[in-house]
């Protein structure tokens, strides 16, 4: 889903890893960035980028994660059900939490819930700490959700009477 809107996205850089390749020369550096970026208003998306520099790889994964920007069901700061992300050795839950909790979330996931506008959560990351795959969960979990409207239409009643 491309995302057209006149809002400023925040970005946050993740992760920045050093690869080397080893050829008759020496050994060739070069840059992977994961990056995030949102509009703290239910769109986040993640992007990585590689290059021979730091700035041209964040530069890369700021475009790659504006093209792959994802709608999040924001219900007054917290998630509408709870769910779990899952992706390869990944596995984060998400549950909804009253207003006044914060974000009680680790690292990657933390910036994935703050950028997409999410004030009150609570995670638990199990499995793989890889920073990428965990993103990827949190994304995964963030794209099963539902909004009540969703529900209501999906089981042909009004909004009030699933509330």
């Amino acid at each position: 889903m491309a995302y057209n809107s006149n809002e400023e996205l925040q970005e946050k850089v993740i992760h920045i890893g050093r690869v080397s390749k080893t050829v008759k020369g020496g050994r060739n550096m070069r840059f992977a960035a994961l990056v995030i970026v949102g509009d703290g208003n239910g769109h986040v998306g993640k992007g990585i980028g590689k290059a021979a520099e730091v700035p041209e790889a964040i530069r890369k994964g700021v475009e790659e994660a504006k093209k792959n920007i994802i709608e999040v069901p924001v219900l007054s700061g917290t998630i509408p059900h709870a769910t779990i992300g899952e992706f390869s050795a990944s596995k984060i839950i998400m549950k909804p939490a009253k207003s006044g909790t914060g974000v009680i979330a680790g690292g990657p996931v933390r910036a994935v819930c703050e950028l997409a506008g999410i004030t009150d959560i609570r995670t638990k990351s199990i499995g793989s700490n890889n920073p990428n795959n965990m993103v990827n969960a949190t994304m995964e979990g963030l794209k099963s959700l539902k909004s009540i409207e969703e529900v209501a239409r999906v089981r042909g009643k009004s909004v009030s009477e699933i509330r």
